[in-house]
């Protein structure tokens, strides 16, 4: 695919190295102002031009730098309590959902990826009120979240649904969702290298990205705007609902 894409005209070239450069950059701009939309911004839009073995590896380890990058805030605050019973099955979720990147065709990975982002904008935008549940809900929020979060990068949505219903505070919630994203985000970069995914090719496009994205979260993290979260949220739903209809339509 590199070679194909080096043969191109100049604009053709201009044309596939602004796109994405565009959608990394405003992805990790949207993240260094908000603290969270990398991924949910930058998968499907990437998914429009390039296959989703490729995105999705892309993405995930980005935002694995970047949060390490960050660090863990308030590390006495972490209920580990709260994340051993899902770590059995987010391993679950990340082996099965491995297996499934290599056998399903990307029309269909593309076509659930369009479903799974319109499902999520338009719960963001008519969000339910959720009770306290019991921590046998780890089970399908680990399953969720380790495959979901394997197969489109996006598996971040299940975590913190999970953390909601266990009725955390807000400095334990923010130091258990970072190291849950640490832990899971690492065991989906071993299996996306036990599986071959980080090629040449890749390295050249993680060569291309990780510049981009730094650039993203540097001016991202020096923007001061008077929007609340909850505003950030509704427009990227806006735009998630957007971009998943595209993904549709390609498909």
């Amino acid at each position: 695919m590199f070679e194909s894409f080096l043969q191109g005209s100049p604009v053709e070239i201009a044309i596939a190295v602004l796109f994405p450069a565009s959608v990394l950059f405003f992805a990790y701009l949207i993240r260094g102002v908000a603290g969270f939309g990398s991924a949910l911004i930058a998968v499907p839009l990437l998914a429009l031009t390039l296959p989703l073995t490729i995105v999705v590896p892309l993405v995930v380890f980005l935002d694995y730098v970047g949060s390490t990058g960050q660090g863990i805030k308030n590390r006495e605050s972490i209920r580990w309590s709260e994340i051993l019973p899902l770590l059995p099955f987010s391993i679950i979720g990340v082996t099965v959902s491995l297996f499934v990147m290599e056998s399903v065709r990307p029309e269909m990975l593309s076509v659930a990826l369009g479903g799974f982002v319109i499902l999520f904008a338009a719960y963001q935008l008519l969000p339910m009120k959720l009770g306290q549940a019991r921590r046998i809900i780890a089970i399908p929020s680990g399953l969720l979240g380790g495959f979901v979060g394997t197969l489109f990068g996006t598996g971040g949505p299940f975590y913190v649904i999970y953390l909601n219903l266990r009725k955390l505070d807000k400095d334990a919630f923010r130091a258990t969702f970072a190291s849950i994203f640490l832990l899971d985000g690492a065991l989906r970069l071993i299996g996306y290298a036990l599986k071959g995914f980080y090629t040449l090719e890749m390295l050249a496009y993680l060569a291309m990205a990780v510049p981009v994205a730094g650039l993203g979260l540097f001016f991202g993290g020096r923007i001061h705007t008077a929007l609340g979260r909850d505003t950030f949220v509704r427009l990227i739903s806006v735009l998630l609902l957007g971009s998943g209809t595209a993904l549709l339509m390609k498909a």
